[in-house]
């Protein structure tokens, strides 16, 4: 499957303390939460990240790629200028902000606190999903396991059009969902065709 993207309008704090200094604290991924998809809605099942690769994970702003990273997850411990803590409700982000010698650092910091930007997002690959009501037009679908997270970032605009990159990640997590889908609707076709064949034989039988 493909990286995908997903953005939402939660609770991003700008806090400080004497031995860490400027750091952020947020919930970049929420379960148990429905998400309306256009043709479709998706929520992400509670223990989707029980599995999920955390390492190596970077905290950027609107998920652009050529700044340089705001702090970064190697190994998800404490000595990471990032950590990231699973549990019950989803995964909270923890950033400490060099905002004494960065720029971009200061400026994301000053917004949060301001709370002129209130979003974050995450880019994430599936590993397994699941479907309901797949024949109506309004199906569902279950995000189970996420295999790996890339990247989480503090969003401008939570809403995936309002951006080139996060349009291009909608498109490609449609596409995604819908070869999915697709793949579950032509099995239970074929589990259908398989009932009938066997139905016809005891009948002949």
């Amino acid at each position: 499957m493909s990286k995908e993207i997903r953005a939402f309008n939660f609770e991003i704090r700008a806090e400080n303390d004497e031995q860490r200094g400027n750091y952020i604290e947020g919930r970049a991924i929420v379960y148990d939460a429905f998400t309306d998809m256009g043709w479709y809605r998706e929520t992400i099942d509670k223990g989707a990240l029980d599995n999920t690769d955390l390492k190596d994970v970077r905290l950027l702003v609107n998920h652009n790629t050529d700044m340089i990273p705001l702090a970064r997850s190697r190994n998800n411990n404490e000595n990471s200028t990032m950590q990231m803590t699973v549990d019950d409700e989803g995964m909270n982000i923890r950033a400490n902000l060099d905002t004494e010698n960065n720029t971009d650092a200061k400026n994301l910091y000053s917004a949060i606190e301001r709370s002129d930007l209130t979003g974050m997002s995450f880019m994430f690959m599936v590993d397994e999903d699941r479907w309901e009501d797949i024949d109506s037009d309004y199906p569902t679908r279950h995000i189970e396991k996420i295999s790996k997270v890339f990247e989480v970032s503090a969003v401008t605009f939570p809403a995936y059009e309002q951006t080139t990159l996060e349009a291009r990640g909608l498109a490609e997590a449609l596409e995604s969902a819908k070869a999915s889908l697709e793949n579950v609707r032509a099995e239970k076709r074929e589990i259908e065709r398989k009932k009938q064949r066997i139905k016809i034989l005891t009948e002949v039988l």
